[in-house]
């Protein structure tokens, strides 16, 4: 044992008395010891101004450990016999459930793990907590292995402190203050029930204390900051961290049953709707909903209502995936996890043969086949708007800005525009602007009905045709998401259509993911894929964009930066081509 008599409660036997004594044992540790007496103990050579400064950001909040109640009375009588009190009905913990359904290879949904915080009172007059997490272990589950290995390796008890008044400069800090003292990232998450983000790190060696992990708690949302941390933490977890990549297609699948089950159109944000009750609303098994509940329950998209037992409610996530949700980005779960899903399984025929996936798949390119079956067409035009988040500081761009002061009314022209959303969002801001959208035969009509619909009728004229088409006498042009369907001489023939039609004071606008110069992390990269397979197009550099303008008799003058990893690209006629 240890000099210092800083200990976690030992292993015990497989009892309730055992349980019990664990549990005393921790109540007693979190009774007595304070921030500035653990820190040192923690991370070793830990002194002065650096001890001074984490203290004063952080503080010892709780000790945890791991439970194995057969039934919440036996937790509850557990508890009793600590003199604790539950701080309510035990709420699922989403990210121990994972820990450990990766660590004994079993189905997170087999695992019921809750987690409660009664409070303690330091001898300090600290007001603290007991973390306890407790997998309820009914008798026959199969889960005895599972139960012995978590009592002698105690994997989640752990040491917590949390962080006053957070920010993404504070938590770098203080990771990075950890890292310096030996500390190694251990894994984390986001819990959505209590918009919490916990940040895992295993003690140094020379720790003087038997908990050899500890956290860190950030209340709210710091999942930027947590995805650095996390990376550092499967670089040293390959295995887990291959796990959890392999498992992406049960992500993409459950969110896009939750779109064509209408789970989303059935729940509410602000009240529960109970298991049964939902079941029978989109004609669902209840138990089979339950699994697929709790799945997208650790995706954020669902929440379990404390007030309603088998209850859910809707996130701000999930909400994206109702129908009639302003930007719904339901017709985006249904393509991805549709037509999109099944040619993504011939990646690898895309990059032995280079021919597309969805031709491989389909048999015709995806415009081709879709145009061919009026319901893709419709679902593959509104996905698109869907993805309408990326447009949203577009219409306030110096080029649309100054088109809509000039003295005389001026026309933006939409080339491929799809059913309007963006013209749509441009003439809503600005009243004065034109529009002319230039769109296939079918899809004009669709556009037409939309901008009518918007109030934006009056101020619209519409072209059915393809490229060749593109009409002059346009003070704005644009291109959105369209170059990078195309291989390069047919976007070379796309821009000399433009660059033909547009006058000498005409501006390009040029909207596509740019895949960054230094291979810095984007979702640029991950379309770059994604057109590959699914489109026989591609992602490029802002320098290979620039070259493309550049032989059609254009120039790149300028580019910025759009949500959702999207760039705007500004072009203008070459000097030479006025």
């Amino acid at each position: 044992m240890l000099s210092t008599g800083i200990e976690a409660p030992h292993p015990m036997v497989t009892t309730t008395a055992g349980e019990t004594s664990r549990l005393r044992a921790t109540v007693d540790f979190v009774r007595e010891q304070d921030t500035a007496t653990l820190l040192p103990l923690l991370l070793p050579g830990l002194d002065g101004p650096e001890l001074r400064s984490l203290a004063d950001r952080c503080r010892f909040a709780h000790a945890a450990l791991l439970l194995f109640p057969c039934d919440e009375q036996e937790l509850h009588t557990t508890l009793t016999a600590c003199g604790l009190t539950a701080d309510g009905p035990p709420r699922p913990s989403v990210v121990v459930r994972e820990r450990l359904a990766v660590r004994h290879h079993r189905d997170p949904a087999d695992l019921d793990v809750g987690i409660l915080r009664p409070a303690v009172t330091g001898l300090d007059g600290a007001h603290r907590t007991v973390e306890i997490f407790a997998l309820t272990v009914p008798p026959g589950s199969g889960l005895d292995p599972l139960v012995a290995h978590e009592r002698e390796r105690q994997h989640e008890a752990h040491l917590a402190f949390e962080v006053d008044g957070p920010d993404p400069l504070v938590l770098r800090g203080l990771c990075a203050t950890l890292a310096r003292h030996g500390a190694v990232p251990d894994g984390g998450g986001y819990n959505p029930h209590e918009n919490g983000t916990v940040f895992y790190f295993a003690a140094p060696d020379g720790a003087k204390t038997e908990y050899r992990r500890m956290e860190l708690y950030a209340p709210g949302d710091h999942r930027d900051v947590l995805a650095a941390h996390l990376a550092e933490h499967r670089e040293r977890q390959p295995a887990e961290a291959l796990l959890r990549l392999l498992t992406g297609a049960w992500t993409t699948q459950a969110l896009a049953a939750c779109a064509e089950l209408r789970i989303a159109d059935a729940l509410e944000i602000r009240r529960g709707t109970g298991l049964d009750d939902l079941a029978e609303r989109i004609g669902a098994t209840p138990s089979s909903l339950a699994t697929l509940l709790r799945y997208l329950e650790t995706l954020g998209a669902v929440t379990a209502d404390p007030a309603l037992a088998d209850g859910y409610r809707l996130t701000a996530l999930g909400a994206l995936l109702r129908t009639d949700a302003p930007e719904s980005m339901r017709p985006l779960a249904l393509l991805y996890g549709g037509p999109f899903y099944r040619s993504f399984g011939a990646l690898a025929h895309t990059v032995r043969t280079g021919e597309p996936g969805f031709e491989h798949v389909f048999g015709a390119h995806h415009f081709d086949h879709f145009a061919a079956d009026p319901e893709l067409a419709d679902l593959f035009d509104r996905s698109m708007a869907a993805g309408a988040a990326m447009f949203g500081p577009l219409p306030t761009h110096p080029v649309l800005l100054a088109a809509g002061r000039a003295d005389t009314p001026a026309t933006v022209v939409d080339i491929a525009g799809g059913n309007g959303a963006l013209l749509g969002r441009i003439l809503a801001v600005h009243r004065r602007l034109r529009g002319v959208l230039l769109e296939r035969p079918h899809v004009v009509e669709a556009a037409r009905d939309a901008l009518e619909a918007a109030g934006h009728g009056a101020r619209c004229t519409y072209r059915g045709g393809d490229f060749a088409d593109v009409p002059a006498d346009g003070d704005v042009y644009l291109l959105s998401r369209v170059l990078h369907d195309w291989d390069d001489e047919r976007c070379r023939e796309i821009l000399r259509h433009t660059a033909r039609a547009m006058p000498g004071h005409a501006d390009l606008l040029v909207v596509e993911r740019v895949l960054p110069a230094d291979g810095s992390a984007s979702l640029a990269t991950a379309w770059d894929l994604h057109m590959m397979c699914n489109v026989g197009g591609r992602e490029r550099r802002a320098e290979h964009y620039a070259r493309l303008f550049a032989d059609a008799g254009l120039t790149l003058v300028g580019q910025e930066p759009l949500p959702l990893d999207g760039t705007v690209l500004h072009v203008r006629k070459a000097a030479a081509a006025n």
